[in-house]
């Protein structure tokens, strides 16, 4: 089952599946590496939703729900 990363809720794990996102970025979320094949976690969720905690390539990244939105994740 294929999810946006902003659908996710903590704890949920997946494999990136595709970042759809253009120009500006998808470079800038390539650029943490966020790329298809990576294994991510959702860890935190401000109480509003935004922003959001994941851990992906061992290390905390956050992301804000618009740049979770062009984040596609297939679910483990």
């Amino acid at each position: 089952m294929i999810k946006k990363l902003s659908e996710f809720v903590v704890g949920e794990s997946g494999k990136i599946a595709s970042v759809t996102g253009e120009g500006r970025i998808r470079r800038r979320l390539f650029d943490m590496g966020v790329t298809p094949g990576a294994e991510l976690t959702m860890r935190k969720k401000a109480p509003l939703g935004d922003p959001i905690e994941i851990t992906v390539r061992g290390y905390e990244l956050t992301l804000r729900k618009t740049e979770a939105e062009f984040v596609e994740v297939e679910l483990k």
